[in-house]
């Protein structure tokens, strides 16, 4: 299990086209992946989880992953976060 921290800086946060670039992310990846945002986890590959978690501005969150490439899905998905979304 590899996790790693990432404070969301997008403007609109993690709603409708961002949450989508996530999912799009997480689904190239073949381990599981979870964002945790203080007691709740949801599946990073379910675009109602993630918009279900209101995430917004400046919300510090967890990137968690296990499986064979799970570096490289943590890893993927915080440097997507934190280049607000290639936007």
């Amino acid at each position: 299990m590899y996790i790693k921290e990432v404070t969301v800086t997008n403007e609109s946060g993690l709603h409708a086209r961002p949450a989508t670039f996530l999912i799009q992310r997480a689904n190239e990846f073949k381990s599981s992946i979870w964002i945790e945002e203080k007691d709740r986890r949801i599946n990073a590959k379910s675009l109602l989880g993630v918009l279900s978690m209101g995430i917004v501005q400046g919300t510090t969150i967890n990137i968690i992953a296990e499986g064979m490439d799970e570096v490289d899905a943590v890893d993927s998905l915080c440097e997507l976060i934190e280049s607000n979304f290639a936007e």
